[in-house]
């Protein structure tokens, strides 16, 4: 997911020491916080390191071109989105067609016009800003405030391919509020909404900064606990559980009390290999948590995973 900055940050690599300090005082008198390297084949790793927000690359350096490191700039995951101005003392349209078609979003033609520069470079950070924004919305459900399905299902893909990669745990936790739709029947789907966003807020608190909270669909939601234990797991779920069941809601003065229900699965019972194994494992559980009473967190142990295979025989 983009990461919205309150710090502007612009990269010059240019390996003229004098562009770079004429740039780095005009653009710092806009607010810019701003590094420099000297040659294209250090611009991914300082790009890498530190996350500009609009690249200013020189066409014409020693080892590699600009040519070549805005290829390579836009061939790297984590630094593709990056808008890369060109800086070249060439005029030919040959060369700004190739910069544009290269991946640029600009060209601009030394000796420059300071003003202009700084121009330019508002529009490109405003440009990727906007962006970012529209990137960050439509990954976050509006009425919880919480990451949708869509961020989750692309998310766990990433955890369960660094779970595989490293051997580390990978845990879920799904759960969903109990008797929701009598809630909805009952006091209105005004205060289902009420409920639905407390009890986000309430998962979101209590998770880890590492953890994804999402809603998953209705009344449901999801934790992905990425380097967790099936038993921290099911120790949050509790936390989590605790803390719905302690919310003071009120309708028209009176108290309603809510619980939810959850179910706990990890990469050490499934395995890595498939992730609706993990979403479907987790799924069971919270069935199972249903099935015998409700408010409580069910946890997928080898044996409970065995007798449900035995029951759907």
């Amino acid at each position: 997911m983009a990461v919205i900055r309150e710090k502007k940050r612009v990269l010059i690599i240019d390996d003229s020491v004098v562009i770079q300090r004429l740039v780095q005082a005009r653009l710092r008198a806009d607010g810019f916080e701003v590094a420099t390297g000297n040659d294209g084949s250090e611009a991914i790793e300082l790009a890498k390191n530190f996350q500009p927000d609009v690249i200013l690359l020189d066409i014409d350096m020693p080892v590699m071109n600009g040519f070549d490191a805005c290829r390579a700039l836009k061939d790297n995951s984590t630094t593709s989105s990056i808008p890369v101005i060109f800086l070249s003392s060439q005029t030919r349209t040959e060369d700004k067609v190739r910069g544009l078609d290269i991946g640029a979003i600009d060209y601009v033609t030394k000796p420059f016009d300071p003003v202009e520069l700084r121009a330019r470079v508002r529009s490109a950070y405003r440009t990727k800003y906007l962006l970012e924004l529209l990137e960050q919305k439509a990954q976050i459900d509006g009425l919880t405030g919480l990451y949708n399905r869509a961020f989750f299902d692309a998310r766990i893909k990433e955890e369960m391919e660094r779970a595989r990669r490293y051997r580390h745990s990978l845990a879920l936790v799904i759960f969903d509020v109990d008797r929701f739709k009598r809630l909805n029947d009952t006091y209105g789907h005004s205060f289902g909404d009420v409920v639905l966003a407390e009890v986000a807020e309430t998962a979101r608190l209590i998770a880890r900064q590492t953890d994804v909270v999402a809603r998953y669909g209705g009344e449901e939601f999801v934790i992905t606990l990425p380097e967790q234990t099936l038993e921290g797991a099911a120790q949050l779920a509790e936390r989590v559980r605790e803390g719905i069941e302690e919310l003071q809601l009120r309708h028209n003065g009176e108290k309603i009390s809510v619980t939810a229900s959850f179910g706990v699965a990890s990469t050490i019972e499934v395995g890595y290999e498939s992730i609706p194994e993990l979403v479907n494992t987790a799924d069971r559980m919270l069935y199972a948590a249903k099935e015998s009473g409700r408010n409580r967190v069910c946890v997928a142990s080898k044996e409970k995973l065995q007798q449900s295979e035995l029951a759907t025989v």
